[in-house]
This record gives C-alpha cells, sequence and structure tokens, in this order.
C-alpha cells in the first residue's frame, strides 16, 4: 500500500489501523503517544567493560529508577531463556530508505536487508516500510516473512525523502502492542520531504517503546563530512530508544552488524514496574534509567516514557 505524501503523518491514539496496511489522515501537529499510569516495561540490553552483551543477571542485580526514584520490580523476564512468555515476543520493522539520495548504494541496502532477513530468527510480526516521497508498507507474519526476500530486490526507488513521515507510520502501527518492538532502519538519515519536523520526530521517538537499529549507509565516502546532522539524528534515535548504530565500511561488515544486533536482542531483559508516584501522579514524559549493581556493567534502555493518567486520578496541585 502506498500511503501518499499528503496524508503521511498519522494520529496515534485513534484506533485506525485496518488488517496489513497503514491508514493515515492529515493532522494539524506532531502526534504523541503514552501509557496509563499501569506497570510500565523497559527492555534492557547489558554490556561488559569490552562491549559484549551480558546474561546470567538476576532480579536482584538491577535497580530501576523513574524520575530519580527507585521503584519496586515487579516483572522480570530473560530473553535467552525458552518459555512462551508474550513479554519476549519480538516484532520487527525493516525499513528501507529507496529516495534520491540512496540510489547509489541501493542494491547494496536491498541486499543487505534480504541478509537480514535470514540472519535473525523469526519474529512475531514483520512490518516492511520502503520510503522515498511516498510510503509503501506491507505486513507479514512469521509464517511467510520470506514472501519479503522478492519484494526487496524489485524495490524501486527515486524522488525526495520522507524519512521522519516513514517512522511515524511505523511507530503508530505498533503501538500499544505487547512484547518487544525492534526497528532495523537502512537509511542515509537525509530528510527533505516529511510533514513533520526532525524535533516533532524526536519527540515521538522518545515516547514509544521500539527500540532503534540504524544501519547507515552513506553512497559517497566524501558525502560523510557534509551528513553531520543526519548522521547525529541517526545516532541520538537509536541511544534514545536504547538501540545502536552501526556505520557499514564494505558488504563485507554487514555480517558482524547482524550478529551484533541478534546477540543483543536474545540478551535483553524486560523489567517492569508500577509507578511510586500513585495519585500524585500527573501526566508527562517519566525519564528512566536502570542500573546494574555488578561492577563495569552498562545497562542500555530506553530513555523514558510518556505517561497519560486516567480521569481523576490526578492529584491536585498544591
Amino acid at each position: 500500500m502506498s500511503v501518499r505524501r499528503s496524508v503521511a503523518v498519522v494520529t496515534l491514539l485513534a484506533p485506525w489501523v485496518l488488517p496489513g496496511f497503514a491508514v493515515a489522515q492529515d493532522v494539524p501537529r506532531a502526534p504523541t503517544f503514552g501509557v496509563e499510569v499501569d506497570i510500565v516495561k523497559v527492555t534492557v540490553t547489558v554490556f561488559d567493560d569490552a562491549g559484549k552483551a551480558v546474561t546470567g543477571l538476576e532480579r536482584e542485580d538491577f535497580e530501576v529508577f523513574e524520575d530519580r526514584e527507585l521503584q519496586r520490580i515487579d516483572l522480570f523476564a530473560k530473553a535467552y531463556e525458552p518459555g512462551d512468555d508474550e513479554t519476549l515476543e519480538v516484532d520487527l520493522g525493516l525499513l528501507l530508505d529507496t529516495s534520491e539520495s540512496m540510489l547509489d548504494v541501493l542494491e547494496e541496502t536491498q541486499s543487505a536487508a534480504a541478509r537480514f532477513l535470514e540472519a535473525i530468527p523469526r519474529a512475531r510480526d514483520l512490518l516492511m516500510v520502503f520510503f522515498d516521497h511516498d510510503i509503501r508498507v506491507s505486513r507479514y507474519d512469521s509464517e511467510h516473512q520470506q514472501g519479503l526476500i522478492r519484494r526487496l530486490h524489485d524495490a524501486k526507488g527515486g524522488g525526495q525523502t520522507a524519512l521522519y513521515d516513514a517512522i511515524t507510520v511505523y511507530l503508530s502501527r505498533v503501538y500499544g502492542v505487547g512484547g518487544r518492538q525492534v526497528m532495523v532502519l537502512f537509511s542515509d538519515g537525509e530528510d527533505s520531504s516529511s510533514s513533520i519536523t526532525m524535533g516533532e520526530t524526536l519527540e515521538l521517538v522518545r515516547s514509544s517503546n521500539v527500540a532503534i537499529y540504524p544501519i547507515a549507509f552513506v553512497s559517497k565516502p566524501g558525502r560523510l563530512h557534509f551528513a553531520t546532522r543526519p548522521m547525529a539524528f541517526l545516532r541520538q534515535i537509536a541511544s534514545l530508544t536504547g538501540g545502536e548504530m552501526f556505520l557499514p565500511t564494505g558488504t563485507r561488515t554487514l555480517p558482524e552488524i547482524y550478529d551484533e544486533i541478534v546477540a543483543q536482542l536474545e540478551s535483553q531483559y524486560v523489567i517492569g514496574f508500577v509507578s511510586s508516584q500513585g495519585r500524585r501522579a500527573k501526566a508527562g514524559y517519566r525519564k528512566l534509567e536502570v542500573k546494574v549493581k555488578k561492577d563495569d556493567l552498562e545497562a542500555r534502555h530506553r530513555d523514558g516514557y510518556f505517561a497519560t493518567v486516567p480521569p481523576g486520578a490526578e492529584a491536585p496541585d498544591g
């Protein structure tokens, strides 16, 4: 399905999604979404001082803070342990930039995305988004994901870039879905025609529960100097969501990147808590921090979340 440029920005709180496609509508401002004050789930990847993902930790090894206030951990799950826990199910989004600025490396990115699909374990649900000046969305369940390989190689490119709108469409589709959401973005980070701004996109990313892994392709090595702002954007959306940006230096480095992403996904922990702010809570952005009590270990996770408080639950001012 092609989402035309005039209707690319979507309202995230409305139940607008039809099976298999993204439905979009005009909105006067950037969309936002949040979660009601209930259990908050945080996906965490832990690294040692050599940058290797760490497994084998237990609930008591973690501390979780919301707005600097220590929280009680009510949920704890490990991705590397077998089980049927829906909390650990993975929904995967592949976003492929087919715009004019990517034409020099389009064939390379198409092959890269296809090889990534072959490398990563099958997701519960897979959403493919091709974008240039238009946004085209396809959805595949776990039984039909290999059918995407041919579509990847047949994708045509050209025109301006609606990167921010493509991210918006994807995040809208996975809003409110349980489990772990992962976006792998093949792009150079440039945007030339989106309906929303970079700042609005960053706010949307901050409020999502999606870990973003940009694989940043630069069509000409000399352009890297001029791509400071796009590269900074890709790096920031990875940092805000607990993901990581990768800058391949050639096709030979791609398998290492895929192995690293898979290793991170297979080593993750999901931690949940009920906010201690309770009835004195107010809607708004809440900063998250996860600490590991063991030395020389670093926890990577999303920056925070936007809370929406049910009517009547907010304490009066003063």
